[in-house]
């Protein structure tokens, strides 16, 4: 079975977040009252986040959890892969559509065969 939450994808995306924002890994402690050898812990993947060390992480860095999840966890990436498939339609043609939809099944159809 597949972890539950993957800690190495979490930290890669905190650090991404993090750096966006331009803050040190001391300066995002403070924000979100830890220990900056917390911050570095979290974004290695040795440790995973508390619910609580989550909203703060989502306030300060101003991502919604499920974006900071969306690699983390296969359910959230899943409904993540889904919308984004969906979006990929919007603002098409018919024609486009039926386009899209062909090189799909394709791309599905080769995936499979070469399992």
């Amino acid at each position: 079975m597949d972890k539950l939450f993957n800690a190495t994808r979490f930290g890669e995306k905190l650090k991404k977040y993090r750096l966006k924002k331009h803050l040190s890994q001391m300066e995002l402690a403070e924000k979100i009252d830890l220990q900056t050898s917390s911050v570095s812990h979290l974004e290695n993947g040795t440790h995973s986040p508390s619910l609580e060390t989550l909203l703060r992480l989502s306030s300060v860095l101003e991502v919604g959890i499920d974006e900071m999840l969306y690699d983390s966890l296969p359910a959230v990436r899943e409904h993540h892969l889904d919308k984004d498939i969906q979006n990929l339609f919007v603002g098409c043609s018919a024609e486009e559509k039926e386009l899209l939809l062909r090189i799909l099944q394709t791309v599905k159809q080769t995936l499979k065969e070469r399992r």
